[in-house]
């Protein structure tokens, strides 16, 4: 009985393994590029026959590219307009759900004084200010949203450098602007450790912008492929929240 129950076990694995096998295509939101080698890594540790290939890029351009036939299998956006629009145009399988809310902050090469809050970016020193594009990045949407709050938006408008993405604003920051507004996930990113003090960033006040919900949906590329509801699954589970709350995320 027992030796039956083994074989039982071993064919049971065997299928799953056949049902688990292949590989799936994650757009991720750029911001999401400084936590997916541990997710991806943590997810090959529980599903080793699943081999997960991320492509990164602006939220906006992203979804442009789906709607151009690009073969992702899953969409994980920077906000949940761009899954959402994806879902109500039939591009989508199910609704999109929220797995992370992201966060602003304010960061710089040079040790600044943050503590009177975002009127500091009026300082006659502060020539440049690199900020994802509001059109195509959601964390530029909130960037805007946190300024005009703050009754700043025109006034600094020709201090901008506009980036793609989030991340992208973190290498203007680094190399051509004076400040960046970026993810607080950026500043989890191994480049970024000798800066990880308070005299390089600080929060933006979240009550200057709307909450950055991030959304995950399964394409219709891969309506048939439970690989990808795998994957979906475990970006909801508690593995990945943990993940996430390491890099600044929150998570419910």
């Amino acid at each position: 009985m027992a030796f039956k129950y083994k074989i039982f076990l071993m064919v049971l694995m065997l299928n799953l393994n056949i049902l688990f096998a292949g590989q799936i295509r994650v757009a991720m939101a750029a911001n999401v590029s400084y936590v997916s080698k541990a997710l991806v890594t943590t997810f090959h540790t529980l599903y080793p026959e699943i081999t997960v290939q991320v492509i990164l890029g602006s939220s906006g351009k992203l979804t442009a590219q789906i709607k151009h036939g690009a073969p992702f299998d899953l969409f994980m956006s920077a906000d949940m307009k761009y899954p959402q629009r994806l879902y109500d145009e039939g591009l989508a399988v199910e609704k999109p759900m929220v797995y992370a809310k992201g966060r602003l902050v304010f960061f710089s090469l040079r040790k600044r004084d943050f503590s009177r809050g975002i009127s500091f970016l009026k300082d006659n020193n502060i020539n440049t200010i690199a900020i994802a594009n509001p059109q195509i990045a959601p964390y530029g949407r909130a960037t805007k949203e946190a300024l005009i709050h703050a009754k700043l938006y025109k006034k600094l408008q020709k201090k901008f450098v506009y980036a793609e993405s989030v991340s992208q604003s973190v290498a203007y920051a680094i190399s051509v602007a004076d400040i960046g507004i970026i993810a607080t996930a950026a500043m989890y990113a191994p480049q970024m450790k000798p800066y990880k003090n308070t005299s390089h960033f600080a929060e933006v006040d979240t009550a200057l912008y709307s909450p950055i919900e991030q959304g995950i949906v399964i394409l219709k590329n891969a309506k048939a492929k439970q690989e990808a509801k795998v994957f979906y699954d475990f970006m909801l589970s508690k593995e990945a929240k943990e993940i996430l709350k390491k890099y600044g995320y929150e998570v419910k």
